[in-house]
């Protein structure tokens, strides 16, 4: 029977409903959809969920809910993450997710969420021979998760997600050189602070997940449709990143709007994205890394398979 994984992220909501084999750890996805809804607007400024974000995430929770039934999923699991743990209503709003869109909400821990990030990043693959880090990059906070096989080591989570930032430091459009200078030693500072040098430097291989990769694969390959099957897998140059990152940060928010490969909705915080993608890159001193689809998504629907 499918089973179905809902992600009620700070900038994104996302819906996974896929067969999975436990035993072989294969997941044949059936349903992916994924939104920009902004939940985590004015939280880091304001300190609570707003009605409108609230309005605009369960607009699609509807939307899931009857694809969920459609499909007769066995069992669901919805995952809240940064914004919904730092808000003083996210308790309230995790209720309601439950009761009024019948999903098994839970909000995660920052340490949990870099556990099922680095179980779904690991799934449909070789085990890492060498230590390997996974890097998600949300709107509320970014993951990274350092691991050797398929088991997750050191792991922690980071509050510089694109919204959280983009809010924090960009007041113009397009943003003042300025503005991105201090934006990248914010986050350069929180990476270093929050994960000693041991740990940085033992790394060899990196996989980027999330909707900040995603869309520089997407972007550099001019990508229009969108093609996960051209995504997944594509190795994103450290080289690609600063120039894409260049590119965009001399745009304002209506051209990048424009570019070919990058979800319109996705424009507001991609510069922020890319900052804190070339930061993490730099810090774990890797030259490249490696673009993936399999998520916190694909982490979900193993943990309620049984994996993990």
């Amino acid at each position: 029977m499918p089973l179905a994984v809902v992600d009620i992220g700070t900038n994104s909501t996302r819906l996974l409903i896929a067969e999975v084999d436990a035993a072989t750890q294969q997941i044949t996805e059936l349903v992916r959809r994924s939104e920009v809804t902004r939940l985590g607007e004015g939280v880091d400024a304001g300190g609570s969920l707003s009605p409108l974000a609230i309005d605009r995430v369960f607009a699609r929770l509807a939307q899931y809910r009857e694809q969920i039934e459609a499909h007769r999923c066995s069992a669901n699991l919805a995952v809240l993450t940064s914004a919904v743990r730092d808000a003083a209503n996210g308790g309230e709003f995790a209720r309601r997710v439950r009761e009024e869109f019948h999903l098994d909400a839970r909000v995660l821990s920052g340490d949990e969420e870099a556990q099922l990030t680095f179980l779904g990043a690991m799934s449909g693959r070789a085990a890492a021979v060498e230590p390997t880090v996974v890097i998600d990059i949300g709107g509320g906070s970014t993951e990274f998760v350092v691991g050797v096989g398929r088991s997750a080591g050191f792991h922690v989570s980071v509050p510089i997600g694109v919204v959280r930032l983009s809010e924090r430091h960009v007041h113009t459009d397009p943003p003042t050189a300025a503005e991105l200078q201090v934006l990248g030693r914010d986050a350069r500072s929180a990476i270093e602070q929050a994960i000693p040098r041991d740990e940085r430097v033992a790394v060899r291989k990196g996989i980027a997940v999330a909707g900040t990769a995603t869309s520089a694969a997407s972007i550099d390959q001019e990508l229009d449709p969108y093609d996960p099957e051209r995504v997944h897998g594509y190795p994103l140059l450290l080289a690609t990143v600063e120039l894409l990152l260049a590119r965009l940060a001399e745009m304002d928010e209506a051209g990048r709007r424009e570019v070919v490969g990058l979800n319109p909705d996705r424009a507001p915080t991609i510069v922020a994205g890319m900052i804190v993608l070339r930061e993490a890159m730099l810090a774990f001193g890797l030259d490249r890394v490696e673009v993936s689809e399999h998520d916190i998504l694909y982490g979900g629907a193993l943990r309620l398979a049984g994996v993990g």
